[in-house]
């Protein structure tokens, strides 16, 4: 069963990691999908090749959703394109981890903008779409470390956790027009992100995981699918823990 067919999907950051995972979790489930990417065209154009066997239109534009209004005319390219977007994926995001002592001005803001500020302003500017429709999914990735805090990631950890106080806060604003506001909090994940702890600090980290495994990008699109999805259409401003136990 395709739990997205015919939705219209927008994803931010989605040539690698989690949110290329995401991007093909929809496609595969029926949506049309619409991701950015920042960097590498030649991953984005890989990650649309994947995508050829669903057949939905996947596509990528390079845009900062860090930036107001690189944010705006992503947005308003989407729409006029498919005239609407049923779920928006705010996944776009760096971390520039340092002890605070060592961790610069620019390490912060850079930190912030990419990972929290992204975050109001792809909101903002879909929820007007969402208003007419009066529907509409939501879904921001934070992380686990938003919820627990990490030495050495402050500049991150403080992102994650605003993107958890402002999604609760969407949700109650935007509730009575039926759209829905969710956090996805990931724990440790196998991705390029978490690629260059040495094998010492990744046996670390997994000795401190109840079900004793680094997640995979997939266990995170599976609960972004479900999500966007009308599975999940009473659940509003909850954060849900994909940590193999951590936040437990």
């Amino acid at each position: 069963m395709k739990l997205l067919n015919n939705k219209i999907a927008l994803v931010t950051g989605g040539s690698r990691g989690i949110g290329k995972s995401i991007v093909l979790k929809f496609a595969e489930h029926g949506a049309n999908v619409i991701f950015s990417y920042l960097s590498s065209e030649e991953k984005a154009n890989l990650v649309i090749k994947e995508c050829e066997q669903y057949g939905v239109r996947v596509s990528a534009v390079r845009s900062d959703a860090s930036n107001y209004l690189s944010a705006q005319k992503l947005v308003d390219g989407v729409l006029d394109e498919y005239g609407q977007i049923d779920a928006l994926v705010n996944n776009a995001g760096i971390a520039k981890d340092n002890l605070l002592i060592r961790m610069t001005e620019e390490d912060f803001d850079s930190v912030i903008a990419t990972n929290m500020k992204s975050v109001f302003n792809m909101t903002k500017m879909v929820q007007k779409s969402m208003l007419k429709m009066r529907k509409g999914s939501i879904i921001n990735i934070s992380s686990i470390v938003g919820i627990k805090g990490n030495a050495g990631q402050s500049n991150y950890s403080a992102s994650k956790a605003g993107i958890i106080g402002f999604s609760k806060s969407i949700a109650l604003e935007l509730g009575s027009r039926n759209i829905r506001s969710n956090v996805i909090a990931p724990g440790y994940i196998e991705t390029e992100m978490t690629g260059h702890l040495d094998d010492k600090a990744a046996l670390e980290w997994k000795n401190n995981i109840p079900l004793r495994r680094g997640g995979t990008p997939e266990d995170v699109a599976n609960v972004a699918l479900f999500l966007a999805s009308d599975m999940s259409s009473f659940i509003t401003g909850q954060v849900l823990n994909v940590c193999g136990g951590m936040a437990t």
